[in-house]
């Protein structure tokens, strides 16, 4: 029995010496320390033992065992720490190219719109996305009893506060602080409460702001023009439609040939031929009174468009909601 002990402690001693794989290990320590390994056969056998021997012998196989223990966890945390360079790198195997990100096309296509009124002499501004009652409404000829007010489902902090429903209080705060002449675009989220295909509660909007001596509509047809050509092409037509908007008058919305069926008529354009891409017009006088300038001595000239319908159209994305769900099979894309 003695005999039998001293064997297994040298012998396992032994294979652990030449071990560096932890699979190896842990079928070896299994095999000798498991609940049906070789010591606990050695444990079995004792009670066979004269009764006189079996004090010496328990204490031995104890002992035996402790060791064998703590020689285990050597082993083991050395492997561990130091596993073999094989089992960490196989340079035999095909390199991984790492991905690389792209901008969002709201990003990209917010850039290029920035980039065309920078040409053409504009400045960028930006301002608060939780805004005043009065800069949103108010300050734009839109006041509380005004039932422009429906066309905007707004999201209210307070009954002063808003969050803002277009980038429009922004002209009036640059308006307040500086006088004639404005040259401005003011790209920014702007929210609503509306979720469906074409419509979410954050968006994004560029609006512009021309106020000089001698501004006519024909400078605002000048530079809307240019700005169509330079997003959407030199051959893309449009044209002026009359409209209303509170702030300005007279009003227009701008319809562009549409760029899927090339005026041809399509589902996407209702079969006329013609997309809607934003609203302008010269600015309302009432709103040249509420910042304090002389609407006999000025003019002026506001436009606004939403940064998502304009990608849609040059993409030809079909559902608003590509943009914010995050899909990489889309954005990877642009």
């Amino acid at each position: 029995m003695k005999q039998a002990i001293n064997t297994l402690l040298q012998e396992t001693l032994d294979r652990l010496a030449s071990l560096e794989d932890a699979q190896e290990l842990e079928r070896l320590r299994i095999e000798v320390l498991g609940r049906k390994g070789k010591v606990a056969d050695l444990f079995k056998q004792l009670r066979n033992s004269p009764a006189e021997e079996r004090p010496a012998l328990g204490k031995l196989l104890n002992e035996a065992r402790s060791r064998l223990e703590s020689t285990f966890e050597e082993v083991k945390s050395q492997t561990a720490e130091v596993p073999r360079r094989e089992h960490v790198l196989d340079v035999s195997l095909p390199g991984r190219v790492p991905q690389l990100g792209h901008l969002h096309p709201i990003t990209r296509v917010s850039m290029e719109i920035t980039e065309i009124f920078l040409r053409l002499g504009f400045e960028v501004v930006e301002g608060p996305d939780v805004e005043l009652d009065y800069y949103n409404f108010e300050a734009l000829n839109i006041p509380k009893d005004h039932p422009a007010r429906d066309m905007q489902d707004t999201f209210y902090v307070t009954d002063s506060i808003v969050l803002r429903t277009h980038t429009s209080p922004i002209q009036v705060r640059v308006m307040e602080k500086q006088p004639p002449p404005v040259r401005i675009i003011a790209p920014g989220k702007a929210y609503r409460c509306d979720s469906d295909m074409t419509h979410t509660p954050m968006f994004h909007q560029v609006e512009g702001l021309v106020v000089d001596k001698d501004v006519s509509f024909g400078d605002l047809k000048g530079v809307l023009t240019t700005f169509v050509h330079q997003m959407f092409g030199p051959e893309v037509d449009l044209r002026f439609r009359p409209s209303f908007f509170p702030f300005t008058e007279p009003s227009a919305e701008v319809d562009i040939q549409c760029v899927i069926c090339r005026g041809e008529g399509c589902r996407v354009c209702s079969a006329t031929g013609w997309l809607e891409i934003l609203g302008s017009g010269m600015v309302d006088p009432e709103v040249f009174k509420m910042v304090g300038y002389e609407p006999e001595e000025v003019t002026g000239y506001a436009f606004g468009m939403g940064i998502e319908r304009i990608a849609m159209l040059k993409y030809g994305i079909n559902d608003l909601r590509l943009f914010f769900d995050n899909d990489l099979r889309f954005l990877e894309q642009f």
